[in-house]
């Protein structure tokens, strides 16, 4: 049986690591269909736990017959930038690296 102070650290250490503030992350998209993206080699992310913007997703016209690619989505093998939220449960994609 853990003693009180035990659990006191415990509890302490457990509400250090659900207040953590948002984190800048960097991470390569791996799949598209279902999205994917891995940080750090190490940490696979699925589509539940990204939030996308939509200035990340494809948009297209279409002028006549001709079709107009207005911004590209994100695409296997992109470096992203991640804003992780507090308590890790959800990651933001803010950006796209060159």
């Amino acid at each position: 049986m853990a003693s009180l102070n035990d659990v006191i650290k415990r509890i302490a250490r457990e509400q250090m690591e659900a207040a953590q503030p948002a984190a800048v992350m960097y991470g390569t998209v791996t799949s598209t269909n279902p999205l994917e993206v891995n940080v750090d080699q190490r940490l696979p992310l699925s589509a539940d736990f990204l939030v996308v913007p939509e200035h990340m997703t494809a948009y297209s016209v279409t002028v006549g017959s001709q079709t107009i690619e207005i911004r590209r989505g994100l695409e296997a093998g992109d470096r992203v930038i991640l804003l992780r939220c507090p308590g890790g449960r959800e990651y933001v994609i803010v950006g796209r690296l060159p």
